[in-house]
């Protein structure tokens, strides 16, 4: 498994990492004995990179990771994000920006983890009740005493990520990227991380299951599961999207590939092409999985990939300009 250097820190990271979401429950029923086999597994094919987050089954997550890397804690860089609690209005707004709530969570964390030190502390989203600078400040001070090592932050602006970054230096931006979402090149964050010298996460590359081996039915989904909430597995929507799937199936064919390799291999070719590195969080879960994820992601040729994907692949429905329009939040 190829390896880079991750941003502007000295973390050397795995070009695919594994996103950890949907081992609590996110998409449906989770066994814990299949998801510790899955991480394992992930390490044992070179995968060293988990995001994961305080909220994933509010501490189930951590603890489930704990146990998957007991005694290979330093073969392990753990990306954490903090959650984002919503604040109990009639709009419910998302906050946790508050440095007291972003030291409790870290320190929550750690506990539950098992470990000392987080890698990489990530802001779930900016507070927009908090100045961006004075939850970064907070989480300066956690770095200052060795809770973590690194800060990012997720799903936020160019601008607020050039604010933070005034304050102190910001590893990463995680945000949804894939064939199914092009905010961050439309709203300048692939060109801000660049700028900065910031890795960018993408997340869901696999557009939440439509790019994966299965499609998930919404009639079939567990009641939990946050994907029957997703516009793009809507009726109205699901018929022009499969449309679409067939017509990028044909392409990882010719390569020699399957859809899956192709989605993965996709935001590789998106960040050569804008001169920035970006890491893949596909989100499988089951051991067996692991293995077809790590295939042959040069199956394809970085300039097919983006011309294909760029002119011919426009699901729907568009992503509207807020960046929560379609995403599944913390």
């Amino acid at each position: 498994m190829e390896r880079h250097r991750f941003g502007n820190t000295d973390l050397t990271v795995s070009i695919i990492g594994l996103g950890c979401y949907g081992m609590s429950g996110a998409y449906g029923p989770a066994e814990d004995a299949e998801s510790i086999a899955t991480i394992r597994r992930a390490l044992d094919l070179g995968i060293n990179f988990l995001d994961t987050s305080a909220s994933y089954g509010q501490g189930h997550n951590h603890r489930l990771i704990g146990e998957a890397i007991h005694g290979h804690r330093h073969d392990v860089v753990i990306h954490s994000k903090s959650g984002s609690p919503r604040d109990g209005g009639p709009d419910a707004v998302r906050g946790g920006g508050d440095p007291r709530y972003l030291r409790r969570t870290c320190e929550q964390s750690l506990k539950n983890l098992g470990i000392e030190t987080l890698d990489v502390f990530c802001m779930s989203r900016v507070d927009p009740n908090v100045p961006v600078e004075e939850s970064i400040g907070g989480m300066a001070e956690l770095v200052r005493e060795g809770k973590t090592r690194f800060i990012s932050l997720s799903e936020c602006s160019a601008q607020s990520l050039r604010r933070g970054s005034a304050v102190h230096p910001l590893a990463s931006l995680q945000m949804e990227y894939s064939l199914f979402s092009r905010d961050a090149e439309e709203q300048g964050q692939i060109d801000a991380c660049k700028e900065l010298g910031m890795a960018m996460m993408a997340y869901a590359v696999l557009g939440r299951g439509m790019l994966s081996a299965e499609i998930p039915k919404v009639e079939e989904l567990a009641a939990d599961d946050v994907r029957a909430e997703l516009p793009r597995f809507h009726s109205a929507n699901v018929e022009k999207n499969l449309r679409l799937r067939t017509a990028l199936e044909a392409i990882a064919r010719r390569k020699n590939g399957t859809l899956t390799q192709l989605s993965i291999a996709w935001p590789m070719a998106q960040g050569s092409r804008a001169g920035a590195f970006l890491y893949r969080y596909p989100a499988p879960n089951r051991a067996s999985t692991s293995r077809r994820m790590c295939g042959p992601l040069t199956l394809c040729s970085r300039q097919t990939i983006s011309q294909k994907s760029t002119t011919s692949f426009r699901p729907v429905p568009r992503p509207a300009p807020a960046i929560r329009s379609d995403k599944c939040t913390d």
